[in-house]
């Protein structure tokens, strides 16, 4: 390492990196600007925890040479957390360390009774606002959700995934010239992301970022070095423009780039197939918009080793399961009370709210996994339950291997058949008959996804699915969701999953849970507007409960209900001739796939059907056209009720 340039940039001049003999990096060469915020990006195990080590001091280069400016305070964020009995506010302060050392020194220049000495450090200490030190740590823990009476909670009695938010808070504490981020939003619930986002948006100093977070990526960085095939390369811009210019270059790739069409078709079979149904209308328009950002990205992760999709289940009961006024506690604290809610095939469904409102105890009630208090929970006979939580990567059996896991749910399959299934979640070879105990979090969850999506699950209970799940991972099991012909309930902080594979969205707040008009920017302001002091509330905003407003939405909701009217009319007509054009195209195609149809005395016959083939077409895509254009109407936010 060296610090001989002048200028405020991290130099990497030729550096090759290696670990175990491994190269990771080889003869890398880039500049990292002062105020430059990177996204480093690549496959798992290439590199970008090591790039972090270097910068570090942790590890040396093994050829070339790497600089940061001297004098530079680097800020990161510590793995482990001590059990330690001090206040967490103070274990935050902690992270201020200019702040820490002049405290230290105040202490001993009291203790000599210096008092020039003492002015000097009480000027350090205004200079650096660190009078101010304590309330700032507070809003750092407010904004991750932590509470005011947990400040001076001791840091030993928070659970691990509490304890990585306050070395996360230590860690915006400091007041650093260059941050490192290393996942940060993976023990963050969508409320705390959406704060880390603002707060990383306004940090002035210069922010290095590892995230699989493609929407949180988006809208922190302004930059992307990328690691492949042991090169970086850096792009200017966000994470999707980073993919467009990747796709652009692999799209020139004739095979990557049928590989990516067949993934596109793959999507775009289901809305074809189900647009012309009545109750199937909505999740093809939803699958429709979502594929026209997936065509964008896909060519990005023709390469990935990932690919598979949700089997088809045996049943698909009608609901698949009700709550009658149904209440769940935790302990002895009630979470959810008197709740109603049913679940029917196809529903597609995210769960938003603040932390600790609920959202996991309601999907363990939904899964089965706690009874209710009160109430009732009617199941469908049929009901095939798949839950993914972040507990069950901890009761998968260390010493079996991914097949061994797999073999009790198929007993009649053969081994080459449960790798070739494997082969889809990334175990191939070995790695599919090996013990899984020292398997990394990622493919764990992977593994688990595995045994979930192996067993026809026709009800999808997810609760925070991408954790510790590379992009390349999350894209596949978005494009599995698209087409996954169940119903589906997921809490997720990734907003980009969210928006892609559901349809709904709703709320658990004070004790209920109610639909959310409004998409994930609604939320937003819906969460702004839930803040202590906030001015100005909508009378029309979700955040307001009076009676007046109620009374006056229902009004305004009714009046636009008999405004849109003739517009369903239209639409109910449109879905009906669909389908009959739909029934029509399916006699004439099975008329063509007939051999005896091209027979020399069938010529005339072929003609006609061929003709009536044309006529359909035609008929059906002006239909389609109408059919999407009213369909886009209804589904504006400005014509929700």
């Amino acid at each position: 390492m060296f610090s001989k340039y002048p200028v405020s940039m991290l130099v990497f001049n030729d550096v090759t990196l290696r670990r175990g003999g491994t190269p990771l990096i080889e003869h890398a060469s880039l500049r990292i600007h002062a105020g430059d915020k990177v996204g480093i990006t690549g496959a798992n195990g290439s590199g970008k925890s090591s790039l972090f080590a270097l910068i570090k001091g942790k590890l040396s280069v093994d050829c070339g040479e790497f600089g940061l400016p001297a004098g530079w305070v680097i800020s990161h964020v510590a793995q482990e957390t001590p059990a330690a009995d001090m206040a967490a506010i103070e274990y935050v302060i902690d992270g201020d360390r200019e702040l820490r050392r002049i405290q230290h020194e105040l202490d001993q220049a009291e203790q000599r009774d210096n008092g020039s000495r003492l002015a000097q450090l009480h000027g350090h200490l205004e200079a650096i606002d660190g009078y101010t030190a304590r309330a700032r740590a507070a809003r750092l823990m407010n904004g991750l959700g932590f509470t005011t009476a947990q400040e001076n909670t001791p840091v030993s009695a928070f659970s691990g995934g509490w304890r990585m938010r306050l070395n996360l808070a230590q860690a915006l504490m400091c007041r650093s010239d260059l941050l490192l981020l290393d996942e940060p939003t993976n023990h963050l619930d969508l409320n705390a992301v959406l704060w880390l986002e603002e707060w990383l948006r306004s940090y002035s100093g210069t922010m290095l970022l590892i995230s699989h977070d493609r929407d949180f990526l988006d809208r922190c960085i302004n930059h992307v070095a990328h690691i492949e095939h042991q090169k970086i390369s850096l792009y200017r811009g966000n994470y999707s423009r980073f993919e467009q210019h990747r796709a652009e270059k692999l799209a020139q790739q004739q095979a990557a780039y049928i590989k990516q069409q067949q993934e596109v078709a793959h999507i775009r079979s289901y809305v074809d197939r189900f647009r012309a149904q009545a109750t199937k209308a909505r999740q093809a328009q939803s699958r429709l918009k979502a594929l026209e950002r997936m065509e964008q990205i896909s060519p990005a992760h023709v390469d990935s080793p990932f690919h598979f999709s949700f089997i088809k289940p045996e049943q698909v009961p009608a609901p698949l399961l009700q709550l009658h006024q149904t209440t769940a506690s935790y302990g002895d604290k009630p979470i959810l009370q008197q709740a109603d809610f049913c679940l029917a095939p196809g529903d597609r469904i995210g769960l938003l709210g603040p932390n600790g409102a609920g959202k996991s105890t309601f999907i363990k009630l939904l899964a089965g996994e706690i009874k209710p208090a009160a109430g009732q929970y009617e199941a469908a006979q049929q009901l095939k339950i798949g839950y993914f939580a972040q507990h069950q990567l901890e009761q998968l059996i260390g010493q079996d291997s991914p097949i061994e896991h797999l073999q009790p749910l198929d007993r009649s399959a053969t081994e080459q058949l449960l790798k070739d299934f494997l082969g889809g979640f990334g175990f191939s070879g070995d790695k599919a008959l090996s013990p899984v105990a020292p398997f990394s979090g990622g493919e764990k969850a992977r593994l688990v996804l595995a045994l979930l999506v192996y067993q026809k699950p026709n009800l999808l209970l997810l609760d925070e699915p991408t954790n510790h799940l590379d992009l390349e991972m999350r894209h596949a099991l978005t494009v599995a969701l698209q087409t996954y012909e169940g119903a589906l309930v997921v809490i997720s902080h990734d907003r980009h999953l969210l928006r892609t594979v559901t349809d709904q969205l709703f709320i658990v707040n004070d004790g209920t849970i109610q639909s959310f008009d409004g998409d994930l920017d609604d939320y937003r302001q819906w969460l702004a507007n839930q803040k202590p002091g906030a001015a100005d509330r909508s009378a029309d905003g979700p955040g307001n409960n009076s009676g007046v407003s109620r009374k006056e939405r229902r009004k305004q909701d009714a009046e636009k209900r008999r405004q849109l009217q003739p517009l369903r009319n239209e639409l109910k007509k449109l879905e009906q001739l669909l389908e009959k054009l739909a029934q029509e195209k399916g006699n004439i195609e099975q008329q063509l796939a007939s051999s005896d149809i091209y027979d020399k005395e069938k010529k005339q016959q072929l003609k006609e059907l061929l003709l009536s083939q044309g006529e359909v077409n035609d008929k059906l895509e002006k239909a389609e056209g109408s059919w999407l254009e009213i369909s886009e109407k209804l589904s504006e936010p400005s014509n929700s009720v």
